[in-house]
């Protein structure tokens, strides 16, 4: 059983614990604050970029750009997004269990990583890890998406991969994070709708000059939003989880005291106890 200091011990540790958890959840809460701001600012323009390089793909013939070749799919990259720190619940867990699920039997699959904690689960899984990006900071520029952008595009041009998938998380409130594995390359047509008709773009000079341009433009454009997607995420599941330790700290604390208090009427009670069996033992 223990004692009344073993568990006044144990009270002290966890209101420190617990000092530590309520920081890290305001902290968070402030970046998020941040984060998703940028993420839903950019999140419509990214959207529609995507729009319209599908529309103006669905439009022309696939060879006119080596972007838009699909080949027969024997070697895979994915473009992975995690988080650097833990302390964050599920966030890091469930896109790499996306990935595992989705592509674990592949057998030519290879990873460049953004974040320590996929790389080192990954890693350590056995899987290979080509590139790998760490200490990304809070509020990442948008040189990182381009420098990914370039990697990725010159793989698929020179045909080191047929297929590119991008698995990040799509943020959609401090206590929703959504995992997804998007194709990246070669770029997606969009269904045309029959109602809509066909769509016409009128291209100068060419059509293989400006998709040049273009096309690369709107990978670094998609790559980016999810890279601020995946830092909203990781902020609001790390201040929801920060906020549920603080909230059990307490319950703890709650427990605890009960058991001290307990003990110390133990105590009081024996030492009564033996007060009055000794005075009875003088009579």
């Amino acid at each position: 059983m223990a004692t009344m200091r073993d568990i006044k011990r144990r009270i002290k540790s966890v209101q420190s614990t617990q000092k530590i958890t309520r920081a890290m959840k305001m902290v968070s809460a402030t970046k998020l604050r941040r984060a998703q701001e940028r993420a839903e600012k950019a999140r419509p323009f990214f959207q529609r970029t995507q729009d319209i390089i599908r529309g103006i793909s669905a439009t022309i013939d696939p060879d006119q750009h080596p972007l838009l070749a699909h080949r027969e799919v024997e070697n895979i990259t994915v473009l992975l997004f995690t988080a650097d720190r833990g302390l964050c619940g599920g966030y890091n867990h469930r896109v790499i269990k996306m990935v595992e699920q989705e592509l674990g039997d592949f057998p030519s699959l290879k990873l460049i990583t953004v974040g320590k904690k996929g790389r080192d689960v990954l890693k350590s899984r056995g899987y290979e890890i080509t590139r790998d990006f760490v200490d990304i900071p809070d509020y990442p520029s948008f040189d990182l998406a381009r420098e990914l952008c370039q990697i990725l595009v010159d793989d698929f041009i020179q045909e080191k991969t047929d297929q590119v998938l991008m698995a990040y998380t799509r943020f959609q409130s401090a206590l929703s994070q959504r995992p997804l594995l998007l194709p990246l390359l070669p770029l997606e047509k969009r269904e045309m709708d029959p109602q809509e008709g066909r769509r016409e773009y009128i291209m100068e000079p060419d059509p293989y000059t400006i998709l040049d341009l273009v096309l690369p433009r709107s990978v670094e454009n998609i790559i980016y939003g999810a890279l601020l997607e995946s830092k909203a995420s990781e902020f609001g599941a790390r201040m929801t989880a920060m906020d549920a330790a603080t909230e059990n700290a307490q319950e703890m604390i709650e427990n605890l005291t009960i058991s001290y208090n307990r003990a110390r009427q133990e105590e009081i009670t024996t030492e009564i106890s033996e007060i009055v069996g000794g005075a009875e033992a003088l009579k």
